[in-house]
């Protein structure tokens, strides 16, 4: 079951408080600036710095190269 949209409308980062990349076959938020990945969990997104996963070069690309060729949209526009 993929996030409601209206939770994704405000979700942010809580490091930078910008958007995210919502990726729901993979169960992650992707923060392209930090390179850091949010889990969601039993449809929960867990929203925790402690709990983000820092993410290497090559998935940065592999995650970017998804959201440029769907396109996936960011959570919200700055």
């Amino acid at each position: 079951m993929a996030l409601d949209p209206q939770l994704l409308e405000i979700l942010a980062c809580p490091d930078d408080k910008g958007p995210l990349y919502y990726l729901d076959d993979e169960g992650l938020l992707y923060n392209p600036r930090l390179r850091r990945r949010y889990d969601v969990r039993d449809d929960i997104p867990i929203m925790l710095i402690d709990e983000a996963t820092a993410v290497d070069d090559e998935e940065h690309e592999r995650i970017m190269g998804r959201v440029e060729a769907e396109p996936i949209s960011p959570t919200f526009q700055l």
